[in-house]
């Protein structure tokens, strides 16, 4: 059994139950005000847009490395059918099998469970095979439309790629933020640059896996002090893998999710907002990030989109 005392210690200074009210079902999201929303519209000057989201295709970034979360297998059901008989239009119909998490995608609160609770204090057992997650499930999640920001820990460090045993610290994300220029703030959504992704860009699909960087068990309160409504990263683990304490899986998915309710996403291709963001000296934008609403689904697919 690992030692969990630094896990507890970090649970009960970042931990959200209540702080929205018993009833709660979206945690940190509850950030994103309208008042927020309209400072990040402001952000806007160009009109330019970055897409931050994979392909969906066979040969996606699962290699087998989670069990059950499959590539999206694409089928035709119908191809050029004359629905209403011949002579005018015809329609071509699309179907899919995939794991909700298998490309860029947003975890869920009910993602991951730990000591028997997901967030606000629900029981584990809440989530079941036939309904799925009772409470928390992605369908609750209103809008993630706010203001994005790149904190690029790659480039702070001066490469284009982090070490596959690099674990980003706090000290990493003050100096992406002092890169940037500007200061994460309440209702912000964070995405962190660590140029795992290009492995996958260019072909090496396992060495995209792992071992990857990703952030440490202390960044958690990073995010807390400053209410980011939520983070993404271009890792498959999002959190540093193999884990930093030997035997401690997912303990910053367990931070984010279940202790501070705030949501996290997975494979975001964050390459071309890197080199936008560098040549326009600025790391601030509008971020549409929508999740798709799977009832009862501890995660879903996004597109996510940054506006300049």
């Amino acid at each position: 059994m690992p030692d969990l005392t630094a896990f507890r210690d970090i649970a009960a200074r970042v931990n959200n139950w209540g702080r929205w009210g018993a009833e709660d079902e979206i945690g940190t999201l509850n950030l994103i005000t309208d008042e927020v929303v309209r400072e990040a519209v402001a952000t806007v000057r160009t009109g330019q847009r970055v897409a931050l989201a994979l392909p969906l295709q066979q040969r996606g970034v699962q290699t087998g490395l989670v069990p059950g979360r499959v590539n999206p297998l694409h089928t035709m059901v119908a191809v050029n059918w004359e629905l209403f008989g011949p002579g005018f239009a015809a329609t071509s119909d699309d179907s899919v099998t995939m794991g909700l998490q298998a490309g860029t995608h947003w975890d869920g609160l009910g993602h991951v469970s730990h000591s028997g609770h997901i967030y606000n204090g629900r029981p584990a057992e809440s989530i079941t095979a036939h309904r799925g997650a009772k409470f928390s499930g992605i369908e609750t999640v209103p809008h993630i439309v706010s203001r994005g920001v790149l904190l690029d820990v790659a480039r702070a460090h001066g490469v284009a790629r982090l070490a596959g045993d690099h674990a980003v610290t706090p000290e990493d994300l003050d100096a992406a933020e002092e890169l940037a220029g500007v200061r994460v703030r309440a209702g912000d959504v964070v995405l962190v640059r660590t140029g795992q992704m290009s492995l996958y860009l260019a072909g090496d699909r396992d060495g995209y896996g792992a071992p990857s960087p990703g952030l440490s068990m202390r960044c958690p309160e990073w995010f807390h002090a400053r209410d980011v409504a939520a983070v993404a990263t271009d890792t498959l683990p999002f959190e540093i893998c193999p884990p930093e304490v030997e035997n401690l899986w997912l303990v910053v998915h367990a931070l984010h999710l279940v202790e501070m309710g705030m949501l996290q996403g997975q494979n975001w291709n964050l390459e071309e907002l890197s080199t936008r963001c560098a040549a326009e000296g600025r790391s601030e934008f509008l971020l549409s990030a929508m999740p798709e609403p799977f009832v009862g689904a501890t995660g879903t697919p996004v597109a996510p989109v940054a506006i300049f």
